[in-house]
């Protein structure tokens, strides 16, 4: 069963993502709500999946990105950054850190199924 960490400093996000997830089955989920929080997570649990937030406190998602690339365990995980700003500076700079994929706030729970189904995850 593939982990999925959910990381987000708004609660409501983390629970929509968990909560489609949660209905299609599959997942281990695990949430964090800021950068630190997820590298923790992710160091005991080795993500296969990881839903990330651009704009967090503490430790944002680009610098989190980089530090999960670093990492033995989520070094080859899906890394999808959720983001509200739709410019392509941001999209670009966590490209860089090793983004895979990006998912726009707001999203439906239509969109990041779909989004899931293509990456083949929970299979």
């Amino acid at each position: 069963m593939p982990t999925v960490l959910i990381v987000d400093d708004d609660p409501l996000i983390r629970r929509l993502i968990a909560t489609t997830l949660a209905d299609v089955g599959g997942f281990a989920l695990r949430e964090a709500a800021d950068g630190d929080e997820a590298l923790v997570v992710a160091g005991h649990d080795a993500p296969a999946l990881v839903f990330l937030d651009l704009d967090m406190p503490r430790l944002d998602g680009i610098e989190a990105c980089r530090r999960l690339r670093a990492l033995p365990g989520t070094a080859e995980a899906t890394i999808v950054m959720l983001t509200a700003d739709t410019g392509s500076g941001p999209q670009r700079e966590a490209a860089l850190a090793g983004a895979d994929l990006f998912l726009t706030k707001p999203f439906s729970p239509l969109e990041l199924l779909s989004l899931v189904d293509s990456l083949g995850a929970g299979e």
